[in-house]
């Protein structure tokens, strides 16, 4: 006996009835009118331009990558230049890594992002670029016993024309110009500044060119603090005792600097300072031991005493550490 309430059909039912009825002549017709929809083209476009970006920022991903690894590898072999002979073929061989790495997927980034905004891709591409100035900081202290400034970065980063590029003095790497030196490389940067990674309409301006934040450039050199720390560490097992008192008031100027900046820098520059008043805390407490214990200690057994007193509690975060 019927309830009087009526029956409803299935999921598949009205769904194949649905289908049925888009089938239509009248159903294509509207279909066809959505397609000339000058609304619906728009959307169109708006679709492809999305997925455009979203391939590009992978690309950039990717490279981003490989930029990493090959910095990385840099850094671990510049850790073996030391005083011996073998010192100057290394840094000769990091030279000619970094030539190719900046020929290939440097020069490849700067390509993917000519004629973009390149703050818009900028989380693609930053572990790579912080990545790539800790290892060329890394690289021009070990050449110059000196601090990489940003104008000398970017200029690294800078792909002249070919003519410009011959007429150009050479850098230290023997492929750049060196920015302290030339005074074409300050109208470089000047340009590459302004322009913002597009392509120049100036005849006499560079080709190609990957601009480099300034935070970028900052954060990068946060990295290095750690290098030098374990190249403090590790001269004292090869008998460069100088050197780590070199490095001591490097580090300590480089971290008076930090502390300038406050808490006006990018949000990551808290948690690098962290770990560079640790990096700091851990050259201070070897230049200490090599003070004060070093007459009694064997040389070769410095580098295990100071690798054991790591340990150690951090500074406190402030004065009032003291009154609790």
């Amino acid at each position: 006996m019927s309830s009087g309430r009526p029956r409803h059909r299935g999921r598949h039912g009205n769904y194949e009835r649905r289908h049925v009825e888009s089938a239509t002549p009248q159903a294509a017709s509207a279909d066809a009118a959505e397609s000339s929809s000058p609304v619906v083209q728009m959307f169109r476009e708006f679709a492809t331009h999305l997925d455009n970006k979203h391939d590009r920022y992978e690309r950039l991903v990717k490279k981003s990558r490989d930029v990493t690894i090959e910095s990385k590898r840099i850094i671990f072999m510049l850790h073996r230049v030391s005083k011996d002979e073998q010192s100057a073929a290394l840094l000769e061989e990091a030279a000619q890594r970094f030539r190719h790495l900046e020929n290939t997927a440097l020069r490849e980034i700067a390509q993917e992002l000519r004629g973009q905004d390149p703050y818009m891709f900028i989380r693609a591409i930053s572990p790579g670029l912080q990545e790539y100035i800790e290892a060329l900081s890394f690289y021009y202290y070990l050449l110059q016993d000196r601090l990489i400034s940003w104008a000398e970065a970017q200029a690294h980063l800078t792909y002249p024309r070919p003519a410009a590029a011959q007429a150009g003095a050479r850098g230290p790497d023997g492929d750049r110009p060196a920015a302290d030196t030339e005074p074409e490389s300050a109208e470089l940067v000047k340009t590459v500044v302004a322009e913002a990674g597009e392509a120049p309409a100036d005849p006499d301006a560079p080709a190609l060119s990957l601009l480099l934040p300034y935070h970028e450039y900052v954060l990068g050199i946060a990295d290095l603090t750690g290098e030098l720390m374990r190249k403090c560490i590790s001269s004292v097992s090869s008998g460069e005792l100088d050197q780590c008192w070199r490095l001591c008031g490097f580090l300590r100027t480089i971290h008076e600097g930090f502390i300038n900046i406050g808490n006006t820098g990018p949000r990551e520059i808290t948690r690098k300072l962290s770990t560079l008043r640790q990096s700091v805390a851990k050259v201070e407490n070897a230049c200490y031991q090599l003070k004060v214990r070093g007459e009694e200690i064997p040389r070769h057994m410095l580098a295990d005493v100071f690798s054991a007193g790591d340990d150690y509690p951090p500074p406190p975060p402030n004065d009032d550490y003291a009154g609790n």
